[in-house]
């Protein structure tokens, strides 16, 4: 006997890194600690290291600000074997209706994209998987039909290339960073239409020319706030960002430009080198 029940396919769609934020992947730094250095801010923070009391304090803040802006928050379950799992975005990117697993260049990693799979799987959220040379997703930002995607130590060539073939119709640019830079969204995020967040340090001059080409507004970070994750805000929708509330200038330049800043205490977590943008995976915008 046939069941006449219909299985239900989760939609995904992100258009943009700024469309109204319905949807988000996130997990609990319930085991977040430094043990072996993969970054360099793990290294200035390896002596001290994380206060998992306060981190997870502070994550439940974010999750909490998530769920008062309507955004429908899924937590993945964090596994005590994997201490950067609370950086959700660099295991998966969402490019317009599909939402890729990434392959983590790290190993020690690679088992946080098998823990975001079967999420997907039992939640029937479609996903199509990268199985060739190395891509993460905090080198990946999509704005419409533009894709900037950061050639890193986590991130390839062969791997943007391959990217391109699947998105014909996207023109996908490269931006080399300096392996300082753990990823390109610790150095540039676009937050709105026209406008983008940089620290200008981290491109070649013909890459900040490509950039000034595309954007009518540059709002420069500093490098003392691109050590706390300036360019790492999360927006969410209508001019809306998530921001760090040590990043002043940061904040006042946003406010100054039109943007509603909500602050939030994350001073713990960026120990381990990733702030709003890299905990956050984002699967659903209206744009």
């Amino acid at each position: 006997m046939q069941s006449n029940q219909k299985v239900v396919i989760d939609e995904v769609n992100c258009e943009t890194e700024y469309g109204r934020l319905e949807k988000v992947i996130v997990c609990s730094p319930a085991y977040m600690k430094i043990g072996k250095i993969i970054n360099e801010t793990q290294k200035h923070y390896k002596s001290e290291n994380i206060d998992v009391q306060i981190a997870m304090e502070q994550h439940e803040q974010f999750v909490q600000t998530l769920k008062d802006q309507q955004i429908e928050v899924l937590e993945l379950k964090p596994n005590p074997d994997l201490y950067e799992q609370v950086f959700t975005r660099d295991i998966g990117f969402c490019i317009g209706k599909t939402l890729y697993t990434s392959n983590m260049q790290r190993q020690i990693r690679a088992p946080e994209v098998s823990e975001l799979k079967r999420h997907l799987a039992q939640q029937l959220i479609p996903f199509q998987s990268i199985e060739t040379s190395s891509i993460e997703g905090g080198d990946v930002i999509v704005d419409g039909q533009t894709i900037w995607i950061g050639v890193s130590e986590r991130t390839t060539i062969d791997a943007i290339q391959m990217l391109q073939t699947q998105l014909p119709h996207h023109q996908i640019i490269p931006l080399p960073i300096p392996k300082q830079i753990l990823h390109l969204d610790c150095a540039f995020n676009v937050i709105a239409h026209h406008t983008v967040l940089i620290y200008p340090d981290a491109f070649q001059e013909d890459d900040l020319k490509k950039i000034e080409n595309n954007y009518e507004v540059i709002i420069k970070v500093s490098e003392e706030e691109q050590f706390t994750l300036g360019t790492n805000v999360l927006p969410i929708g209508n001019y809306t960002v998530i921001s760090l509330p040590e990043n002043k200038k940061v904040n006042q330049d946003l406010t100054r430009h039109g943007f509603s800043v909500i602050e939030v205490p994350f001073s713990e977590i960026i120990k381990s080198g990733g702030s709003f943008r890299c905990c956050s995976l984002p699967i659903r915008r209206v744009d």
